[in-house]
């Protein structure tokens, strides 16, 4: 990091308030709501507004929007982000405000925890079928982390995020993340996921799958964990895919090959029965894309039926030919 003088002065007034520096320390423990700010601070939401406001302007705090809800983390990357975390490491650990900024926040995340987990509840028993129809998930994410490799990437965007169970198994494998999911409920739980874990480095975001938030070529490593087979056009899933890689990039697809278990429709909402190695092969290579591994995990146990678990990985070529319209996707993803 180095800075002009006019430069590193307003960085320094950006930082150097009382309430501005505490919110840099919240921050960086997570994504956070004006309301969850207000609530550990107690100050009035302009006022948190209004300092939230300058730390964006100055670089040092990240903001998206949610529906109806803005949040706000501390920035990843960047130079003012770097002197932020600078002066964050310069506090002392028993400071009494800081401390009880501390217990606040866990407090708002347990809050954030109990009611993630309600939802979870309220859902569990259909996503316990579908597990006891296909290998176990260890034996998925076992063999999705070899095909990965012990290589930390910069990058890492996981598509259909669903629990976060993606950004917590491959945290040892990015500097930083995002995951994307169309559920808020979801969201809610992936955050209280990572709270949990302690991923720090991880953020969650609502989004389209088709139409994404975010700027293209700038991930190392793409995730879609049993998400295509929810959509009516998953080749455009791969086309943004596509989009969001840097060259070289590498794009991971964890789905089911092809079966006949029509119930899956009515009951699950799937629109796909699976894919074929071909049509998975003749999709990526639309756009730029060179499957370089492909494996297949079939149902564990004595079951009748069962489902068939495939792995692609691919890696980008070429740039992404231009998409087709989008259509709205709006599901989501690992569980």
């Amino acid at each position: 990091m180095k800075f002009g003088v006019d430069a590193l002065v307003e960085l320094l007034k950006a930082a150097g308030e009382p309430t501005r520096l505490r919110l840099l320390a919240l921050l960086s423990a997570g994504d956070l709501t004006v309301t969850d700010l207000t609530d550990i601070l107690g100050q009035s939401q302009p006022r948190i507004s209004r300092h939230l406001k300058l730390l964006t302007e100055a670089g040092m705090v990240d903001r998206y929007q949610e529906g109806a809800w803005a949040y706000f983390r501390l920035k990843q990357d960047g130079d003012a982000a770097g002197l932020a975390r600078t002066l964050l490491s310069a506090t002392c650990d028993n400071d009494a405000v800081l401390l009880r900024d501390g217990e606040r926040l866990a407090a708002v995340k347990r809050a954030r925890a109990e009611r993630a987990q309600e939802y979870f509840k309220r859902n569990a028993s259909g996503w316990d079928e579908l597990r006891r129809l296909h290998v176990d998930d260890a034996a998925v994410e076992a063999k999705l982390i070899e095909l990965i490799g012990p290589e930390q990437v910069e990058t890492l965007l996981d598509l259909g995020t669903g629990t976060g169970r993606i950004l917590q198994l491959l945290q040892n494998s990015y500097r930083r993340a995002t995951g994307i999911d169309a559920s808020r409920d979801m969201l809610s739980v992936a955050r209280a996921n990572l709270d949990k874990a302690g991923v720090l480095k991880a953020s969650v975001r609502h989004g389209d799958i088709l139409n994404l938030p975010l700027d293209g070529n700038e991930y190392d490593i793409v995730i879609i964990h049993q998400v295509l087979h929810f959509l009516v056009h998953p080749e455009l899933a791969l086309a943004e895919a596509a989009r969001m890689l840097k060259p070289g990039g590498r794009l991971a697809i964890v789905d089911l090959a092809p079966h006949s278990l029509e119930f899956l429709r009515d009951e699950h909402a799937h629109l796909r029965l699976g894919f074929s190695h071909q049509t998975m092969e003749e999709w990526l290579a639309k756009y730029g894309l060179t499957v370089e591994r492909t494996v297949d995990l079939p149902p564990g146990g004595s079951a009748s039926q069962g489902l068939t678990v495939t792995i692609w990985l691919a890696r980008l070529q070429s740039a992404p030919a231009a998409s087709e319209d989008r259509a709205p996707a709006l599901v989501t993803g690992s569980i």
